[in-house]
């Protein structure tokens, strides 16, 4: 498993160096919120290490989405990571196809990751297990679960140990990696070995819990030691 940290400025990217991936997003514009093209290239300067950018938790609008993913990876962003903040099959399969396109015709060496949320019954989103066949069709190389509604709630509130190794069963089947996020506590990290993903994505639990706190060095350095 790789560690992906999502400071929340360049100060925080600093506290964030240890993690396998840093990935760039703005809390408060979403559970996927973009960040600003120059936050991008500004911590991709600081690392080696692969960024990821979040672009936004999007409803059905491909031209949109297709545009902010050439504009996250122009900026510098190696992994592209997008939520489908949406329902219905046809539209998420025309949304990520657009969005691979726009990146791979540019960057075909970029990892484009599509997201689903672990409470997509409380969205009325599109579920995690719709996506996995539909993302793997459209060319996407990750498929995701993250919380959509930053309550406090974790994914394992509403997908159990069962369901997220389902998932990354399926991923595994068609091609992708897999990534899971959303409020994940150090107290989750063995049964997350045992569901083994490819990427496991936090915030809360390197800022000491709350994820409106900030990223703190010691927790990151403490996750990566846990976590390889």
């Amino acid at each position: 498993m790789q560690l992906l940290v999502s400071p929340a400025s360049i100060e925080e990217a600093k506290m964030a160096l240890a993690a396998d991936i840093v990935d760039v997003k703005r809390p408060e514009e979403g559970s996927l919120g973009a960040s600003f093209p120059w936050i991008i290239r500004a911590i991709k300067d600081l690392t080696h290490k692969p960024v990821s950018a979040a672009i936004g938790d999007f409803d059905y609008k491909p031209g949109g989405a297709a545009l902010t993913a050439l504009g996250a990876a122009a900026a510098g962003a190696d992994y592209i990571k997008i939520g489908l903040m949406f329902d219905g099959k046809e539209e998420a399969r025309e949304l990520i196809k657009a969005v691979v396109r726009a990146v791979k015709d540019t960057y075909p060496e970029k990892t484009v990751v599509i997201a689903a949320y672990s409470d997509w019954k409380r969205l009325e989103t599109l579920s995690p297990f719709d996506l996995v066949p539909i993302a793997a069709d459209a060319g996407a190389d990750v498929s995701m679960v993250d919380t959509g509604i930053k309550d406090g709630k974790s994914t394992f509130e509403f997908m159990n140990e069962a369901d997220l190794t389902r998932f990354t069963t399926m991923n595994r089947e068609h091609g992708m990696k897999t990534a899971l996020a959303g409020s994940l506590k150090f107290e989750d990290l063995d049964t997350l070995k045992r569901i083994n993903p490819d990427i496991i994505g936090v915030r809360g639990m390197v800022c000491g819990g709350d994820r409106r706190a900030t990223v703190r060095e010691e927790l990151v350095m403490k996750a990566v030691s846990m976590v390889h």
